[in-house]
């Protein structure tokens, strides 16, 4: 059977009127909980998967799915607005969209960022549409050996997202590694730099720290400032909500880029939209001709990690169905519901079940038009968020940082790391590191770890496993690139001005 059959197959499935109404609500949901800091997909997909128990197989997925792509949407507008990134794939956003907000161009960078996602869920869901099957057996080849290589470079990239020096970032990537050992050691069941707080076994909560190094230090920050230099929002002029036509032909190349970076790395399992926004967001700081624009409100550094962390949660589906693999939580919640409904993911999905597997596809289409349909009309009203008074918007801010922190695990200890991590920000901005490095630390801490103790068991302690497996060696090729190429450009160019 042809993709073009198959593809009939599935926009039969979805173009019922129910199954149109679960996906309109699915995606309808997703982005309004995308909006609120901390809630998230994760929180929202367990509140209401016991309302799919009564549905169909395929519409419980599709309503799900629609859940968590439309958070995706709606992480990016608080990021811009109000630098509350309610995930680590969007304060990558923030550290371009929220300075775009302060020059007045917070309509134009939200149509943007809606415009990025849309063509990273596009361009994803054609390549899962032709190539799923390839791109799944290309994911078996990724074992404990790849996945610490891939992390590695994921971490080098990162450093290169941090404003200027890149062994300011290259420390803070150490901090949030140094960070995410806190809690219980994997293999021994020990805790570790706990100091006795029984709260700290599980780690420290990763929303905390952005809400802190993020939301509430910037309240801190303008706080800090005279009157005259807050940039409240009153001052604020916004002439037209949509971007210019330069601004537009400035992210087309960085979508185009974003998008087969989030495709690749949504597919592996563990990577996901986080790796993919900081890489995209690398790569574009590394083929920018003027890098220091970046931080300071760059079109580029918004489209691109928009258009990756988008298409890698689409990416994302395909190790879960295909293989049976969740990449991550949200990834294991929509495999549970799978096996509620009796539905055994795997290699047989699509050759069993066609009409789960193509419909979800279809439904991918259809949610994502849904969102741009309902997003761009909407830039108006969030713009409006703009147009509150600051002594009335800095309360709603903390309390939606505070609300959001408390909903991740009920613990008013989550709200005293916030406080802290507050401080850990302040501190920072006045040193004029950038959190975001430190918080992919964070992310991967425990999963390189984990993936290095395994990759060690594997080749018995021997290191050079990770130079005699091909995948392994090109990433570590591409990390040591990374670090090594800037340096040398930097030189070259000295001895270049110091002969001329």
């Amino acid at each position: 059977m042809d993709i073009w059959s198959n593809l009939a197959i599935g926009f039969g499935e979805v173009l019922t009127l129910s199954t149109l109404g679960y996906c309109l609500a699915g995606v309808t949901v997703g982005m309004l909980i995308g909006v609120l800091p901390g809630i998230g997909a994760m929180a929202a997909i367990s509140m209401l998967m016991p309302l799919t128990f009564y549905l169909e197989p395929g519409q419980a997925l599709i309503m799900l799915a629609g859940i968590y792509y439309g958070a995706q949407y709606g992480n990016s507008i608080t990021s811009i607005l109000l630098n509350v990134p309610g995930t680590p794939s969007s304060a990558v956003t923030a550290l371009d969209g929220y300075p775009l907000c302060k020059q007045g161009k917070a309509g134009p960078a939200i149509f943007i960022t809606t415009a990025a996602s849309f063509f990273g869920s596009c361009f994803a869901i054609l390549c899962l549409a032709f190539f799923s099957p390839i791109i799944a057996e290309f994911a078996l080849n990724f074992g404990s050996v790849e996945y610490f290589s891939l992390m590695v470079f994921g971490l080098i990239t990162a450093s290169v997202v941090a404003p200027g020096s890149q062994l300011k970032g290259i420390a803070m990537v150490i901090v949030g590694l140094v960070l995410g050992l806190v809690g219980t050691d994997i293999t021994t069941a020990t805790f570790r730099f706990t100091f006795g707080f029984i709260e700290l076994t599980d780690g420290i909560t990763l929303v905390a720290v952005a809400m802190g190094v993020f939301g509430a230090t910037e309240v801190i920050t303008n706080l800090s400032r005279p009157k005259n230099e807050r940039g409240t929002a009153q001052n604020l002029r916004i002439r037209e909500l949509l971007p210019s036509w330069p601004d537009m032909r400035q992210a087309v190349k960085p979508m185009m880029r974003g998008a087969p970076i989030g495709t690749f790395l949504g597919v592996l399992p563990g990577a996901g939209a986080t790796i993919s926004a900081f890489v995209a967001y690398g790569v574009e700081n590394r083929v920018a001709k003027d890098r220091s624009r970046f931080g300071k409100g760059a079109i580029e550094g918004i489209a691109a990690p928009e258009s990756a962390n988008n298409a890698a949660a689409q990416g994302s589906f395909i190790p879960t169905l295909s293989l049976g693999i969740p990449g991550d939580a949200v990834m294991a919640l929509m495999l549970g519901a799978l096996l509620i409904h009796g539905v055994q993911p795997g290699p047989q999905l699509i050759s069993e079940n066609p009409e789960i597997f193509w419909g979800l596809l279809a439904s991918f289409w259809i949610g994502n038009l849904m969102l741009l349909v309902m997003n761009i009309p909407m830039i108006g009203v969030w713009v409006r968020i703009l147009s509150i008074p600051y002594r009335i918007l800095y309360p709603c801010i903390l309390m939606l940082v505070c609300v959001g922190v408390y909903s991740v695990n009920n613990s008013a200890f989550d709200l005293m790391l916030v406080f802290v991590f507050t401080l850990v920000g302040f501190a920072m901005s006045l040193a004029r590191l950038s959190p975001a490095p430190m918080l992919l630390g964070i992310v991967l801490g425990v999963m390189m770890e984990d993936n290095l103790k395994r990759a060690m068991l594997l080749s018995r302690g021997d290191p050079m496993i990770f130079l005699d497996r091909p995948i392994s060696a090109l990433l570590l090729g591409l990390s040591a690139a990374v670090l090594v190429l800037p340096v040398l450009l930097s030189l070259w160019r000295g001895a270049k001005r110091r002969g001329g």
